[in-house]
């Protein structure tokens, strides 16, 4: 505890790049609490470091407090307006437009599997298609395969 109230600048800017680290790698972002005490606590540490405020623990606490609250007001809402721009398309996966041919025959009532990088795949189709067809994916979903006929 003493090498942290000797170096109490040092140590408020390494915990408040800590916390942005935390908030930006592991939680992406999905919080913004981590990020408003790291930028306070980088600047309150900073400002301790160059002498402008004293290097007591109530002073680093208050102007921490302080610099989250005004750090809050001031980035919150264009942080929000960024998690909005959100794509809305769905994601393009390696497994559509996938192409192999049929063992089995498919159809609306015959759903047989298809083995493919380790994984047993049902397969469906809107149209009957016979075995010995070249098919492609189309949609993929968790162990199912949604396939049509290649002309």
């Amino acid at each position: 505890m003493e090498l942290i109230t000797n170096n109490l600048a040092e140590s408020l800017i390494v915990l408040g790049l800590v916390m942005l680290a935390i908030e930006i790698a592991i939680l992406g972002f999905a919080t913004f609490i981590l990020f408003f005490v790291g930028v306070a606590s980088v600047l309150a540490g900073s400002l301790m470091y160059i002498g402008m405020i004293p290097d007591t623990l109530m002073s680093a606490t208050l102007t921490v407090g302080i610099l989250t609250a005004v750090s809050a007001a001031l980035l919150w809402k264009p942080l929000k307006n960024i998690q909005q721009n959100v794509d809305k398309r769905p994601a393009q996966s390696d497994l559509i437009g996938h192409r192999f041919l049929l063992q089995e025959n498919v159809s609306i009532t015959e759903n047989p599997y298809y083995n493919y990088s380790g994984i047993q795949w049902q397969l469906k189709s809107a149209q009957p298609i016979s075995a010995g067809s070249v098919v492609k994916v189309i949609k993929a979903e968790v162990g199912l395969f949604y396939v049509e006929a290649v002309e």
